[in-house]
């Protein structure tokens, strides 16, 4: 039996392990740093084997040291010869629990079989792998990035390995978004079907109680007018003038409802031909109202020709109805030729069509508003119209992939300006 140590000689023994500590973390640490370019190791089959790097300068190491992914060297066996503090903290673990150690034995069991396959590649070529690697519990999604090395000794492997998790979640993320929104757009489109479904058969079921009540009213005020109390005429003049309303927001409703649905055809479209056809409709309102209408050369376009003579047809009847009483209407319909050019986001022409007039106009506030769907600004006894117009218009213009806006000043009249491609994009 050993005689026990004395008290001295603890003292000098734990001293000496401390010296031999410190001695160690100041060769790692200046190993890391790149203070010294050599690690002599202590093999117990093979005896001392001396490593170096030949790019083994200060600067690459402490690049290395400070990088934000891990970074390893392997030897022909997969022993990792060195390691960075990042790979360490990945792992949660010190570097003496890594340098020394089998990479494969980090790599998570499903994955070792393809990490092989790859490791034998990667000495002909560079390779890049995703792979899992444990971490306690847990196993941590990574990028293998593997380049050979040249050491003194022979080639090594650099493997630079890439925290993946971040980028893991947010594609988690991304395709559970993308499931609700692929729900959430199914849901819209059958909810979209059903509106444009109930638009259509409640506007086909309106026309005919309406024709009727049209109809009737009218027979009474022709037949008996003589017979109806001044009071009672007035009531039913509101009755046939409300209905005549009603018919017309019944049918713009259907051609509301009927641009979501119709099959998009385009052709060649003459728009002075259109504008023309439009004028000749009003002759006897533009007589009445004493309005003055003036076209310039406007272009051929490819588009739905009676979508666009709609479109006119809502802009220069709004300029009729929403005329001065005070000064004779004035129309302008004119192209903007300086604007006639390639647009920049994919060298697609198109024309500018301007429509201004000189009648009460409205104020800037309400410049997007007035597209939107039953916006009225006016009396709607005062003026007539189902507030659908302008929506109809926005959107035939916007199926035509062009756009509209509107300027205005409130007593100083409007303009709207008609953005279309002279040829519709493909696809």
């Amino acid at each position: 039996m050993s005689n026990p140590k004395t008290y001295e000689q603890l003292l000098r023994e734990n001293a000496e392990l401390t010296l031999r500590l410190e001695e160690a973390s100041d060769t790692i640490d200046a190993i890391r740093t790149g203070q010294v370019d050599a690690l002599v190791v202590n093999d117990a089959q093979a005896g001392h084997q001396l490593y170096t790097l030949k790019t083994a300068d200060h600067s690459y190491r402490l690049f290395i040291e400070k990088m934000n992914e891990g970074a390893l060297t392997l030897n022909e066996d997969g022993v990792i010869l060195y390691a960075n503090s990042k790979f360490a903290s990945m792992l949660s673990a010190t570097l003496s629990d890594i340098v020394g150690k089998d990479f494969e034995s980090f790599v998570s069991d499903d994955c070792k079989p393809m990490f092989r396959e790859v490791f034998d590649m990667a000495w002909f070529g560079d390779v890049q792998i995703e792979v899992k690697i444990c971490r306690n519990d847990e196993s941590v999604p990574s990028q293998l990035s593997l380049t050979v090395l040249q050491l003194d000794e022979g080639p090594a492997l650099s493997v630079i390995v890439t925290d993946l998790t971040f980028q893991k979640n947010i594609q988690r993320l991304l395709k559970e978004n993308n499931q609700r929104l692929t729900i959430a757009n199914a849901e819209l489109e059958a909810s979209n079907h059903d509106l444009q479904q109930f638009a259509s058969i409640a506007s086909h079921d309106l026309q005919e109680p309406l024709r009727k009540i049209l109809i009737f009213a009218n027979m009474i005020r022709d037949r008996h007018a003589k017979d109806l109390p001044p009071e009672s005429r007035k009531y039913l003049d509101k009755i046939i003038s409300s209905s005549q309303r009603m018919r017309s927001m019944a049918s713009d409703i259907l051609n509301y409802s009927g641009l979501s649905t119709d099959t998009q055809t385009f052709d060649a479209v003459d728009m002075e031909a259109v504008v023309a056809e439009i004028l000749d409709d009003y002759e006897l309102l533009l007589q009445e109202r004493n309005a003055e209408v003036t076209v310039d050369a406007l272009p051929m376009i490819e588009g739905n020709r009676g979508q666009i003579k709609q479109v006119f047809q809502n802009l220069i009847s709004n300029s009729i109805k929403f005329s001065r009483q005070d000064r004779p209407a004035v129309i302008r319909i004119f192209c903007e030729p300086s604007h006639s050019a390639p647009d920049d986001a994919g060298g697609i022409v198109f024309c500018h069509i301007v429509v201004a007039d000189n009648g009460i106009g409205f104020e800037k506030e309400y410049q997007e508003r007035i597209f939107s769907l039953f916006e009225r600004l006016n009396n709607k006894d005062k003026y007539e119209g189902s507030g659908i117009g302008l929506s109809i218009t926005r959107k035939i213009i916007e199926r035509h992939h062009g756009k509209i806006t509107a300027d205005s000043t409130l007593g100083e009249g409007a303009r709207f300006t008609i953005s279309l491609p002279v040829k519709q994009p493909l696809g």
